[in-house]
């Protein structure tokens, strides 16, 4: 006989507790609001263990090394090679050895209820909950229920891929040992990055990808980015398809290319996108169907409020991963604080429809100043429009670039390469993008966030005087080429 579910009433039911997830709760709860988590895996998700800083825990000590190698008088003091075990203890210290002690212990601390297991909704503002512990759980949500699922994975269609003990990126970023041959299946950011990473750590890679290289971001970018990996021994197999993949009896792997070419390796890393997590989640129940492709998309407001939904009034949220809008880390938990503020305001009565751009309830900046670092060595920063995205906004918009290379770079490292480029709109004389690219500029991007958001007009950025001798002295150089 099942058991009866375990019923409970909560102001707002947050699946998944992931960063995003955590960051919704916090704010209902701050708000005045009753909360509960729910999470069938680690608490703290993808980003803590898997993602963001496993795997700059395996990037950053290969940066630095390089970064010392570059610098003379640092350079005659080091060795040409990392300590691939230190490396990945130090990422194990990083992932807090795959435990979740702590965020559980922050969970309780907030006032939060935690209840592990896998949810999906039955009908509105209803969630059932299959504990790990065996224990059936029905959570009643008096205002809000919130899907913060992250994302999974993209599997190509690769004949013989779903028969070879494959990498996804978690196995990459949890790995206990390095290749020797590790060929990298995508061209975005995770794959660049963990490409670069194996190849620091002592294996050789081959990168493949159908297109080109980060080919989401300026090719005078990208194209730094490439150089880079080349020259840590990357090869790079670009505007190439794999067509087939099979396992050899000696438990390597072989790997057919479309141009007729062929390679060995003795792991495979598939990094070709993520999706929303929003398979099992019962919405179906709620009023959604899968597309053509089977998929489920949903559509959020401003205020990360889902379109759509079944039921009465406005209940079912959706922040980070889930939403599909942005598949950033911060960019997801920047929704979930909007999103967290909103729910507390409308079950206050203090909001009413949607906000005005740029409150604290609205996810303004999704549309305006998204910021993004590709965290290789040499780095890539961008935030907001790119030229091409402007003009298609309507925007009239011009650019500005140039190489950086001024005093703050050649001191920074021997040989510095770097570019940047300013996006203007020249009917308002105000920033809509920026990208840099060369070692250390992640740190030059927060500047142009802010400049971005505040809409910051050129002639006052213009006396925003960069300290000298920084590399941030470019920012002087690109409005000067501009012409103030």
């Amino acid at each position: 006989m099942i058991p009866e579910p375990v019923g409970r009433d909560f102001d707002v039911v947050v699946i998944g507790a992931g960063a995003a997830g955590e960051n919704v709760a916090g704010r209902v709860v701050r708000g005045g609001l009753t909360a509960v988590l729910v999470e069938a895996e680690l608490v703290g998700g993808e980003c803590s263990y898997w993602a963001c800083m496993p795997s700059k825990a395996l990037l950053r000590p290969g940066t630095a090394l390089h970064g010392a190698q570059t610098t003379p008088g640092a350079k005659e003091a080091v060795t040409r090679t990392l300590d691939a075990a230190a490396v990945l203890a130090r990422r194990n210290y990083f992932t807090s050895n795959w435990q979740d002690d702590s965020q559980v212990d922050w969970v309780s601390d907030t006032g939060i209820e935690l209840v592990r297991g896998r949810a999906a909704l039955t009908a509105p503002r209803t969630v059932e909950v299959a504990g790990l512990d065996g224990t059936q759980h029905r959570l009643q949500a008096r205002h809000a229920v919130v899907l913060a699922t992250g994302s999974v994975p993209n599997t190509p269609p690769i004949e013989g891929l779903q028969d070879v003990d494959a990498w996804g990126t978690r196995e990459a970023t949890s790995a206990g040992e390095v290749p020797e041959r590790l060929a990298v299946l995508g061209g975005g950011v995770a794959g660049t990055e963990l490409a670069q990473a194996f190849a620091r750590l002592g294996s050789s890679v081959t990168l493949i990808a159908r297109s080109g290289l980060l080919g989401s971001f300026p090719e005078e970018a990208a194209q730094l980015v490439a150089a880079g990996l080349r020259a840590d021994g990357v090869e790079l197999r670009l505007h190439t398809a794999t067509e087939r993949i099979h396992a050899n009896d000696d438990g390597t792997v072989h790997i057919a290319l479309a141009d007729g070419s062929t390679l060995t390796a003795d792991k495979v890393l598939v990094s070709t996108g993520r999706r929303p997590a929003l398979a099992g989640l019962g919405l179906e129940h709620v009023g959604f169907e899968p597309d053509e492709e089977g998929r489920l998309r949903l559509e959020t407001d401003n205020t990360g409020l889902v379109t759509g939904a079944g039921g009465e009034g406005s209940w079912l949220y959706a922040v980070g991963d889930a939403a599909g809008r942005n598949l950033y880390t911060h960019q997801g938990k920047y929704e979930a604080r909007a999103t967290g503020d909103a729910i507390a305001a409308r079950a206050k009565g203090g909001l009413d429809g949607r906000p005005a751009d740029w409150s604290r309830f609205a996810q303004t900046a999704n549309e305006h100043a998204v910021p993004g670092v590709v965290f290789t060595d040499p780095e890539l920063a961008t935030v907001g429009r790119s030229l091409d995205r402007a003009r298609k906004d309507g925007y009239n918009a011009s650019s500005v670039e140039l190489p950086i290379q001024v005093a703050g770079s050649s001191l920074h490292a021997e040989n510095y390469e770097g570019w940047a480029q300013l996006v203007i709109d020249e009917d308002r004389k105000v920033l809509l993008g920026a990208t840099f690219a060369g070692p250390d500029v992640a740190e030059l991007l927060h500047a142009a966030t802010v400049a971005v958001v505040g809409e910051v007009p050129l002639d006052r950025l213009w006396h925003a005087v960069p300290s000298y001798p920084t590399i941030s002295e470019v920012w002087l150089r690109l409005l000067e080429k501009y012409g103030l």
